[in-house]
């Protein structure tokens, strides 16, 4: 099997489970992402998708990291806003 095979299969199930994850498990959880709801637009899971699906597995493994640490910083922003009596939100993302 080549590398550009083998890459396409791993893309292909990192994408299959982005989409059981959004579709099955986000939903259950209770909270959504604290980016998407401090900035509007894609939550980190759709970001990671559309590079998956635009760029390429190595992009989307290069550039998730500095996603999930801007989504750990809007998760710590929203806390503060909770604590000063603003939105209530639980972090979402994997700690950095």
């Amino acid at each position: 099997m080549s590398v550009s095979t083998i890459e396409a299969v791993l893309t292909q199930a990192a994408i299959a489970s982005l989409n059981t994850y959004q579709n099955h498990l986000s939903p259950r959880k209770g909270f959504s992402c604290p980016h998407r709801l401090l900035y509007g637009g894609e939550s980190c899971s759709d970001y990671v998708k559309r590079l998956l699906i635009n760029q390429n597995l190595l992009t989307a493994i290069q550039m998730a990291p500095q996603r999930f640490k801007a989504c750990k910083i809007s998760a710590q922003t929203l806390q503060s806003q909770r604590a000063e009596g603003g939105c209530i939100i639980i972090p979402c993302c994997i700690p950095i």
